[in-house]
């Protein structure tokens, strides 16, 4: 069942992954029979709450045409950008005409193909009347230090610290124009961060930690291994 309020999904994906020293972008490696991104698309389609999913891809990407998901009904391909925030404005723009201004977008990462159906509902149901939006998130477990070079120089209260994860869910109007705003600033690194410069406190949703980020080479056995405990 589709939420009261139309819900868009937008996969930011022109990233190369140089971290992961393979020959492709990580979003196309294997990973338990298909690519990570197919995984990633196939989890947001199958969980049947989003009208369509905006995917920015490189222009010069030759694995994307490659894929079947990329021909399916309800996948929109828009040019990827430089940074992140880029690709998502991209997509964004892709669902101008489709998408209305208090439309709620979710944004998710390419390389989290292990998100839960139960975890977009979550979400969507936590958020869903409220003003600005919000992320899933994880609260920090581990003694967090400051550093400066190799140095410690403080312990930060982990209690005031969470690791942000995807999806990142706002309104389409409220997300582009901060998108617009913040464009060519490099504090970006999320779509929170972009709402937070325009003076908005985006809310916390905790989310699962086996919505893994795939950054480095052993992370795919990792995400393969909890998209077996999921089944």
């Amino acid at each position: 069942m589709r939420p009261s309020i139309p819900c868009w999904a937008v996969v930011p994906a022109a990233g190369v992954g140089k971290r992961m020293q393979a020959d492709r972008p990580k979003q196309y490696l294997p990973l338990a029979g298909k690519t990570v991104i197919e995984h990633t698309l196939s989890r947001l389609l199958q969980s049947g709450v989003f009208q369509a999913v905006a995917v920015a891809i490189s222009e010069e990407d030759p694995y994307w045409p490659e894929l079947a998901v990329s021909r399916q009904p309800g996948v929109i391909t828009a040019p990827g950008g430089k940074e992140r925030a880029d690709s998502v404005l991209s997509a964004l723009k892709a669902l101008q005409g489709r998408a209305a201004e208090d439309d709620w977008v979710l944004v998710h990462d390419a390389a989290r193909p292990c998100l839960t159906a139960a975890d977009i509902r979550h979400l969507i149901d936590v958020l869903s009347q409220d003003a600005v939006g919000g992320i899933l998130a994880l609260s920090s477990h581990d003694t967090l230090k400051q550093v400066e070079g190799d140095s410690i120089t403080a312990t930060i209260d982990r209690k005031c610290v969470w690791r942000a994860l995807t999806p990142q869910m706002f309104r389409y109007g409220m997300l582009r124009d901060a998108l617009l705003k913040a464009e060519g600033n490099q504090a970006v690194t999320d779509e929170a961060s972009a709402l937070e410069m325009q003076g908005l406190q985006p809310k916390i949703v905790e989310g699962r930690p086996d919505n893994i980020k795939i950054t480095r080479p052993e992370d795919l056995a990792l995400a393969q291994f909890y998209m077996e405990q999921q089944q």
